[in-house]
């Protein structure tokens, strides 16, 4: 790192900013060697996702690195919640730029403050990771375990069940549709900014989702996400507008396409605690929205 700044010295920091939240029960070894070393627990599938967030695609660089580095880890370990899994640990790849003004070892030991905060709220510890230079990005790679056999896939929807979302959606895309998202204050957040800042992976629900026959959690907006299941399924859906939970400022097309709720949807045939109904999976294919057929659309990377 330039300007003086020692490579191991700022793992140091980074592992003093972690504190508890880099250990675990079930972490044998964590930082300071090659690798992390698990103790796994009989009788339970492991399951694992990645996630690669870039500065000013899926955060404002600007932004406080304690509020960036908590979205960070909250939004990879929201696919964990969506496949019914417990989260048990996450190693994390951050780029850097040259250090200075913006980006500071300061801005650095904020962002892995944000992101214990996130793994101590859900159990998760953050075992692991490396640091190299380029341009500011963070790749996070979380590691749960379910139950053999019960991890809740998007290929097991039937026709006629319910369609629930576990809270309400929208927010986090007016946020940003309203231009919102700059300035923040990371003590005086708006509703639309918490939606935004502060998405949780809803392992509050797990129960909901083990009884779920399949789930998703809403990260490219309610239609693209729920046709990824109708297409695994091989469903259609009826959604009715006026069921669908609109967070504080958010248009019902907000809600539809906006992306980044990281609220969990899912399909069932019982009863739930947690759950909105919007809707049901139909054996008649496509996806309809009051009865008309809905063109779907929403995030997409590659995009023109």
């Amino acid at each position: 790192m330039a300007n003086g700044v020692n490579e191991f010295g700022l793992i140091d920091d980074i592992t003093q900013a972690l504190g508890d939240s880099a250990t675990a029960p079930w972490v044998h070894v964590g930082i300071g060697d090659d690798a992390a070393v698990m103790r796994p627990r009989p009788g339970f599938d492991a399951v694992a996702s990645i996630d690669t967030l870039v500065a000013d695609v899926h955060f404002p660089m600007s932004a406080p690195a304690d509020l960036i580095g908590y979205r960070a880890l909250m939004v990879s370990l929201s696919d964990l919640a969506a496949m019914a899994a417990l989260p048990r640990y996450a190693l994390v790849a951050l780029t850097l730029p040259e250090l200075g003004s913006q980006i500071s070892p300061q801005w650095v030991q904020q962002l892995a403050q944000g992101m214990a905060m996130a793994a101590e709220e859900t159990g998760t510890a953050l075992c692991g990771g490396n640091l190299t230079r380029g341009a500011l990005s963070i790749s996070v790679s979380v590691h749960g375990e379910v139950e053999q056999g019960q991890a809740k896939l998007r290929s097991s929807g039937e026709p006629g069940q319910r369609l629930f979302v576990t809270g309400a959606l929208g927010g986090a895309a007016a946020c940003l549709r309203q231009q919102q998202h700059l300035p923040v204050a990371p003590d005086a957040l708006s509703a639309m900014q918490n939606a935004y800042y502060r998405p949780q992976a809803r392992f509050d629900c797990r129960r909901d989702i083990q009884a779920a026959s399949c789930a998703i959690d809403i990260s490219d907006g309610l239609l693209q996400d729920l046709n990824h299941v109708l297409k695994a399924s091989g469903c259609g859906a009826d959604l009715r507008a006026a069921a669908i939970p609109l967070a504080a400022g958010a248009s019902l097309e907000d809600a539809l396409s906006g992306g980044d709720d990281y609220q969990l949807l899912f399909a069932s045939a019982e009863s739930v605690a947690t759950g909105v109904c919007i809707g049901e999976l139909s054996s008649e294919l496509g996806l309809r929205l009051d009865g008309k057929d809905v063109e779907i659309h929403g995030y997409q990377h590659f995009s023109a």
